[in-house]
């Protein structure tokens, strides 16, 4: 994650990948308290992580179990990747899932890090298409407190987060620019990609 991250803006007009395309569907089984508890969940492990004291490998290791257990990776992979992905074979997918999961628990963690003496607390939950909003605070010592929105769905079977906005910053947006701008300074090489999201973050 950029080291200004939080005061970028992306360009939000990118097209919807199929991955998502699902999410866009009718009516769904989940309901807003059960949306609004997943991220119950998700607030209390982030929180849980950022008052540990332990180290910052320890961290990214515990936000790596973190969104393995609450995010939708492989919608968020899958999303991120774009195009690429229709023609990954199963086994590149799952290597590419595996290494961006990393990438991601490490780039986030990083930005999750630095709310260390501050805390997360759900505001509210809304409905939104065929997936809930759901909307917490961030509060940090030292600034103002700000958004950071998390979507949950449960079109994958489970409930999870499939994508969140931290001070308006859309992550699938955000990674499927980054993505794919690493994976065109690659030649569109998906092997060299995977390998160096292994260190990256």
């Amino acid at each position: 994650m950029p080291s200004n991250f939080s005061r970028r803006r992306i360009v939000q007009a990118l097209a919807v990948s199929p991955a998502l395309a699902a999410m866009s569907g009718p009516a769904f089984a989940l309901n807003k308290a059960q949306a609004e508890g997943l991220i119950d969940q998700v607030v209390a492990e982030i929180n849980k992580i950022i008052s540990s004291g332990r180290s910052e490998t320890q961290m990214f290791g515990d936000f790596e179990k973190m969104f393995r257990k609450y995010a939708d990776v492989e919608i968020i992979g899958r999303s991120a990747l774009g195009v690429p992905a229709r023609s990954a074979s199963a086994a590149q997918m799952r290597a590419f899932t595996d290494a961006f999961s990393g990438y991601l628990s490490r780039k986030y963690g990083r930005r999750f890090r630095e709310f260390i003496g501050g805390r997360l607390e759900v505001k509210g939950t809304r409905p939104v298409k065929s997936f809930f909003e759901v909307k917490t605070t961030a509060f940090l010592k030292g600034e103002a407190p700000f958004e950071v929105v998390f979507l949950v769905s449960d079109k994958s079977g489970r409930d999870l987060f499939f994508n969140l906005y931290i001070e308006g910053i859309n992550m699938l947006a955000s990674e499927r620019a980054e993505i794919g701008a690493m994976l065109d300074r690659r030649g569109g090489n998906l092997s060299a990609l995977i390998s160096d999201l292994k260190k990256a973050g």
